[in-house]
């Protein structure tokens, strides 16, 4: 895969993190998630049978949770290598597969045959041609009645997200030029995402994060979850 801005940033991060905390424990909401989906589903979809793929993989802890908790197969893109040689390592013996790419492009899994789709702070940094053709991917992958847990970066009442957009804005609407990793990102408001995803799944649950703040003002970025389901 070639370097790029981004990718560069990220291996750097797994290799020796100076901006950001990495942990090896699953993401919170992700366990909070699971926790829904039971008092759904059941363990229909959470089970060894079920295949949970993971957009934005990073070092492999919230498949290699559900692997353990579940006994879930999972395959994870990462566009680190660094992070993809971290997650191979720990998870070792257990039935996932992890590859260093992009999250453009064609999902090489057959269609009706996947269980669960993370995309957890990851497709933002798609341009927006990108982003239609991942959902369409990701549609096509999803079994009847499986799930996208989307997690993402939300505009509504975020003032970094705000200076962004208007000190470094991109060619596109709702998007901008991170001022550190000089790469695009895309910030979501919650109308957008229900016009995006509202025609191809069921949205079942949107949640917003608080405003976060400190000496009253902003200090953490605003995000959006959903839990949506194929029909």
């Amino acid at each position: 895969m070639p370097k790029t801005p981004r990718n560069n940033f990220w291996d750097k991060e797994y290799h020796d993190p100076k901006h950001l905390s990495l942990s090896t424990e699953p993401a919170e909401d992700l366990v909070k998630f699971t926790r829904w989906l039971i008092r759904d589903s059941g363990k229909s979809l959470l089970n060894p049978t079920a295949l949970v793929l993971d957009l934005g993989s990073g070092n492999g802890r919230n498949l290699i949770y559900l692997a353990k908790e579940f006994g879930s197969r999972g395959v994870g893109y990462d566009v680190s290598g660094e992070a993809v040689s971290q997650a191979k390592k720990a998870s070792v013996g257990l039935p996932l597969s992890f590859s260093a790419r992009s999250i453009a492009g064609k999902i090489y899994l057959p269609n009706n045959s996947v269980s669960i789709v993370l995309d957890m702070m990851t497709s933002h940094v798609l341009r927006l041609a990108e982003r239609e053709a991942l959902r369409d991917e990701i549609f096509r992958v999803l079994k009847p009645g499986g799930f996208l847990f989307f997690k993402t970066f939300l505009l509504d009442e975020d003032v970094n997200a705000a200076t962004f957009l208007r000190e470094h804005p991109s060619d596109e609407p709702g998007s901008y030029i991170h001022p550190t990793l000089h790469s695009y990102e895309h910030v979501w408001q919650e109308d957008e995402l229900r016009d995006f995803f509202g025609s191809s799944f069921e949205i079942l649950k949107i949640e917003k994060s608080h405003k976060h703040l400190l000496h009253g003002k902003p200090f953490k970025r605003r995000s959006i979850m959903a839990y949506m389901r194929k029909g």
